[in-house]
């Protein structure tokens, strides 16, 4: 047992010096502010774009599953009409916050979609942002 103990005590007393060692040294070493992006990132955005529309396609079908689809409107409103049939108050505040949130990413992500249509045709028309950076 004290073998563990001195073992934690060496690896603590290890952490803490590497902490502020590196700690102080960065700061002082380097007084300059960091640089900032050079360009705009569209090759990497481009490469991206198959992965965020897939993303933005499965969340949406999420919002606008049934009652069975967990992560769906639908059954966020059947939790919080449950809880207003059994008079939780408290449960149905917390829930209708929730749905008023849940309802309102569905038009913010078909936005998105159709942002993403026009990086999508942008990319086609500039050789996957490569020319860009």
């Amino acid at each position: 047992m004290d073998a563990r103990r001195g073992r934690r005590t060496l690896l603590a007393g290890l952490a803490a010096a590497a902490l502020l060692a590196t700690g102080t040294g960065a700061a002082a070493a380097d007084s300059s502010p960091a640089p900032g992006p050079t360009g705009d990132g569209a090759h990497a955005l481009c490469k991206r774009v198959p992965k965020i529309d897939r993303r933005l396609e499965r969340a949406l079908k999420r919002l606008d599953g049934g009652v069975g689809v967990r992560g769906s409107v639908a059954r966020l409103q059947r939790r919080l009409d449950n809880a207003k049939q059994a008079d939780h108050d408290e449960i149905a505040t917390l829930l209708q916050d929730r749905l008023t949130f849940r309802k309102s990413l569905v038009p913010t992500l078909q936005q998105r979609q159709k942002d993403l249509e026009g990086v999508k045709s942008w990319c086609a028309a500039h050789n996957n942002g490569k020319a860009a950076s």
